[in-house]
């Protein structure tokens, strides 16, 4: 699809080189809300010179299983900013997640999105609504890694780095210190993940040290969610992980009115990619019904973020005020309440007639009202001291008595290393198990060095080799054992690395 849309100068900001942005009409609805959204950014004045990329289902169908040609993936690169509608990743055929790769490929590691309530205008419970939902983009089980392991079981691996943890949690404190937020709300499920969503709360505790300008607080997340969902006005700006902030975003949007308004920002260091948080609806594309306010949004979030901020605040003062005079597309529409339905072509039309004029309802945007910028320093690693104290063996053993397979492990443990346990599905089987837990085929087998003192909490664990690993697996593999997987057991600067066993 080519682009017919000409982005001129502003007079009043004299003379000034268009930035060169990468955009992609994407699939389903995504045309019909990139015209719109181009359209509106022309009237404003935006100073923007695009460059269209082909992205997502066509990409997928002709051969190109990553969803992105290598001419895109050149022109995102070359451009540092990409503003992209709605794609559809073909269902049922193994494509991998072309959002989720453009992410993780471009090191946008914040994922932004402002939910605001346009209460009366737009149906809510929660007039006062007002969070920024901030998620890190990068890792945790949207790394994909999965691997089917047994007959029985498959896995997913939940990766969380310190690295990661400190770049979103210290954006999190920044954006609100430089958008005039007042507290910062963190939410993990560090009461079972104790590893990953530990590290997860410990640095955001750390960090939150560096900023007592700021209120900050830990919430589990199942909790949390249902706070969001009935008293959101008690948030401010969260930051959390990659999945929980993928659903809290959603639920945050849909209760603020509908998730078709909410724009979302990817933040990387060199890269920012702008796109709605809603999906390519490909049941109502070609109808002339769809919400541009997602696209338009980020838009918003776009042209601030390359020094347009006010074409920014005169596009978002329009759309405010379009909504403010009850023209909404269907969405949003409610008798009694709305004044006018409004397509996708109608409720452009408006916007553009409304730029250059200010809501009364609602205070005006101004988004160039800061100067401050974000800052994220550099990575500096600590070196820690790591020792090999153990090693989980898993097994694929079609048994169901955890005391065969106890006992037949013990007789293979020598004087360097024992069997400390046997679990299934997290929960232990073996020493002592209790006839009432359900076993699969899938048992994790858990040696420590044969000297250790194990009886005592928290255990005492002995240093051992490699190579004693390796001599244990090869006396399990000559005994007829289905070793599928292990995982090495450290201590770091003397603290446990792993995770206890349920029960152990």
């Amino acid at each position: 699809m080519s682009n017919n849309v000409q982005f001129k100068e502003s007079s009043k900001q004299g003379v000034q080189k268009a930035t060169k942005i990468v955009i992609s009409y994407g699939d389903g609805i995504g045309p019909e809300i990139m015209k719109s959204t181009l359209k509106i950014m022309e009237a404003a004045g935006a100073r923007i010179e695009p460059e269209v990329i082909n992205l997502g289902e066509k990409v997928y169908l002709d051969g190109k299983t990553s969803g992105i040609e290598d001419s895109s993936w050149d022109a995102i690169r070359k451009n540092k900013v990409i503003l992209k509608a709605p794609i559809t990743t073909p269902q049922g055929k193994g494509f991998k997640s072309l959002n989720v790769t453009l992410r993780k490929s471009l090191g946008l590691f914040a994922n932004v999105r402002p939910v605001r309530a346009l209460d009366p205008f737009v149906s809510t419970g929660h007039p006062n609504m007002d969070v920024v939902i901030i998620r890190e983009n990068e890792e945790d089980l949207y790394a994909g890694i999965e691997h089917r392991q047994t007959q029985d079981v498959v896995q997913c691996l939940k990766l969380i780095t310190r690295p990661g943890c400190e770049k979103i949690v210290r954006y999190a404190f920044e954006y609100a210190r430089v958008h005039g937020r007042h507290k910062v709300t963190c939410m993990v499920k560090d009461n079972i993940m104790k590893l990953t969503d530990g590290l997860f709360h410990q640095v955001f505790k750390e960090i939150a040290a560096e900023y007592p300008d700021i209120r900050s607080e830990s919430q589990i997340i199942d909790i949390a969610s249902a706070k969001l969902a009935t008293t959101p006005e008690r948030y401010d700006v969260v930051v959390t992980s990659n999945l929980y902030g993928d659903i809290i975003s959603d639920i945050a949007a849909e209760i603020a009115g509908s998730v078709g308004l909410a724009g979302s920002a990817n933040i990387g260091t060199e890269v920012a990619m702008f796109e709605a948080i809603h999906g390519s609806a490909p049941d109502i594309a070609g109808q002339n019904v769809a919400n541009p306010s997602g696209l338009l949004n980020a838009a918003v979030m776009m042209l601030t973020h390359i020094g347009q901020s006010d074409v920014a605040d005169k596009i978002k003062n329009a759309w405010l005020a379009t909504i403010e005079d009850g023209i909404h597309t269907p969405d949003i529409y409610k008798g009694g309440q709305s004044k006018e339905l409004a397509s996708t072509v109608t409720f452009t039309e408006a916007i553009i007639e409304r730029l250059g004029k200010e809501p009364k309802s609602f205070v005006p945007s101004a988004l160039g009202k800061g100067t401050d910028s974000i800052k994220i320093p550099p990575y500096e690693r600590k070196i820690e001291e790591k020792v090999l104290v153990g090693v989980d063996v898993f097994i694929d053993w079609q048994g169901s008595n955890p005391q065969e397979i106890g006992d037949n492990l013990m007789k293979l443990a020598d004087d360097k290393m024992k069997l400390k346990m046997i679990t299934n599905r997290g929960v232990k089987v073996y020493p002592n198990g209790i006839s009432e837990t359900y076993c699969t085929d899938h048992w994790r087998c858990r040696f420590v060095a044969a000297e250790a003192d194990t009886k005592i909490s928290p255990p005492i664990y002995k240093k051992i080799t490699f190579e004693r690993l390796l001599h244990l697996l090869s006396r399990l593999n000559n005994a007829g054992f289905d070793v599928i997987k292990t995982e090495n057991l450290y201590e770091f600067d003397g603290k446990r690395g792993f995770s206890l066993g349920q029960g152990e």
